[in-house]
């Protein structure tokens, strides 16, 4: 730059790369830990454009509707490079811990909530975290049988330039199952022709039935219905139910919440239309920041609610996420509601069935063996 020189299109993504990796903070058991830089963020942006929203009516419709056109941006931006990112589950756990803390600190110390209903509040988000940490740790990995691994395999063939007569015409080789498959990959032999669709060349794994691959974890999973970034983990077969106990979880808090704010700051009014029409909020700044608050939780509830439903629906066909963009792309299923009901008459085997299944796959699960 000094030397007024053009620099290379790489330059400005090594100087960022390097950056994050010298960013370490002490860690409790002993050394220092990479910090990445995604999770910042929303611990900056998040306070400071409530509070400025709280200033008047106008900043705060403002705030409230660019907040989620720039979310959108930035989950379009990093979903096309298909790269992991902190910034969704950050800007979760944050929401979540900063809408606790100002109901504790602004709301509570009003008057009009009482010790019930701040225990309800304060049990709901604990469930809602203890789902969270249980969904975050397995979503049913498709595991590599380790025996499978670690065999030795005998070929029968003449070994070149050795006499046919030498060790009975037979070779011993130990070679591992990965590097077999490899070696017959490095021969020009096409798998999927052969009629394993469903081998991972990335894995090396032969993916169960409705298994699928996730290009941003770089790992199959079984029954793989999505990727979410907001809790930066696949949504599979072994973490499905905790998933739907989250939300659950999270909007029946939420909607609490929002009922118990909406109650303080505007009295006179009914909760319903205390949203939308609450005059004199603005005269007091406690007041105006709760109740945008109180609009913030309503977004993020609104678009959850949203994924609840479509979540409800799938279940309620047995299909997943994956299974249904990918029957809509090929025009393969009829659609209803919009795109919402999908229903590809695969594995759908009536309303009853398909939630005893879905609340009792992962015991399935625990039941199957590795794959080869």
């Amino acid at each position: 730059f000094l030397k007024r020189e053009p620099q290379k299109p790489e330059s400005l993504s090594h100087v960022a790369a390097v950056v994050s990796d010298r960013i370490r903070v002490p860690w409790f058991w002993g050394g220092a830990r990479k910090l990445d830089l995604s999770i910042i963020p929303p611990l900056v942006l998040l306070p400071a454009l409530l509070h400025l929203a709280a200033f008047h009516f106008l900043l705060g419709v403002l705030v409230l509707t660019a907040l989620p056109g720039l979310v959108l941006w930035y989950y379009f931006f990093t979903h096309r490079k298909k790269g992991r990112t902190l910034f969704f589950l950050s800007l979760a756990l944050f929401s979540l811990g900063y809408m606790y803390y100002l109901f504790v600190s602004e709301v509570f110390p009003r008057g009009d909530v009482g010790q019930g209903e701040l225990a309800a509040v304060s049990v709901g988000v604990s469930l809602t975290l203890l789902t969270l940490i249980y969904t975050k740790r397995d979503p049913g990995i498709v595991r590599l049988d380790q025996q499978a691994v670690h065999s030795t395999v005998t070929y029968y063939r003449t070994p070149p330039d050795k006499d046919s007569s030498f060790n009975g015409g037979t070779q011993e080789v130990s070679m591992t199952a990965v590097q077999r498959i490899g070696s017959l990959e490095q021969e020009g032999l096409e798998l999927k022709d052969s009629g394993r669709r469903n081998w991972c060349s990335v894995c090396r794994v032969v993916r169960p039935p409705r298994a699928g691959h996730c290009r941003i974890c770089g790992v199959c999973v079984h029954r793989l219905d999505h990727h979410c970034v907001w809790i930066n983990n696949c949504v599979g077969q072994a973490n499905h139910v905790s998933f739907l106990l989250t939300l659950v979880f999270f909007l029946l808090t939420s909607l609490y919440g929002i009922g118990l704010v909406l109650r303080s700051v505007c009295p006179q009014q009914n909760v319903l239309t205390a949203l939308f029409y609450c005059p004199g909020v603005y005269t007091q700044y406690s007041s105006a920041l709760c109740f945008t608050c109180a609009w913030y939780c309503s977004i993020v509830t609104g678009g959850l609610l949203h994924l609840l439903l479509v979540q409800i629906i799938n279940i309620s066909y047995n299909v997943t996420e994956r299974e249904a963009r990918g029957a809509l792309r090929e025009k393969t299923t009829r659609s209803a509601c919009w795109g919402l009901v999908v229903d590809t008459g695969v594995y759908s085997r009536g309303l009853w069935s398909n939630w005893s299944e879905f609340m009792s796959m992962r015991d399935k699960l625990r039941l199957s063996s590795p794959t080869d």
